[in-house]
């Protein structure tokens, strides 16, 4: 596996999301990932692990989308844990993430819900 940027804060995951997503890099989006990290995407659907994740991902940039930076709303932080969230730019629902610090001091994805909405919609 090729050696990619590390998330130094939390809140950097977001952008190196973004970024590997819009270069096309399934495998770069995946290791945002931890091991066993769970995804809820597609809308409805549960994925688990780092490699279903990898695979999720080649299908979906195979279509070339491109993806805006969001400006994250306010990290909340609890020792090793961490929530990161955004607002979507459509101004619809939110995103939410759940983050660990790993033992070299970088950031993981451990729990992602790229998409829901408020009950009522």
């Amino acid at each position: 596996m090729p050696e990619y940027e590390k998330a130094l804060r939390p809140e950097d995951i977001t952008r190196l999301f973004v970024e590997r997503s819009n270069a096309g890099d399934a495998a770069g989006v995946a290791a945002l990932y931890e091991e066993e990290a769970v995804l809820a995407f597609p809308p409805g659907e549960v994925t688990v692990g780092r490699e279903a994740i990898r695979a999720l991902w080649e299908k979906v940039l195979a279509d070339r989308p491109h993806f805006g930076q969001e400006q994250p709303l306010p990290t909340l932080t609890s020792g090793d844990i961490a929530l990161t969230s955004t607002p979507p730019e459509d101004g619809a629902g939110a995103r939410a993430q759940v983050v660990r610090r790993q033992p070299d001091g970088s950031w993981l994805r451990v729990l992602d819900r790229p998409e829901f909405t408020p009950p009522g919609r």
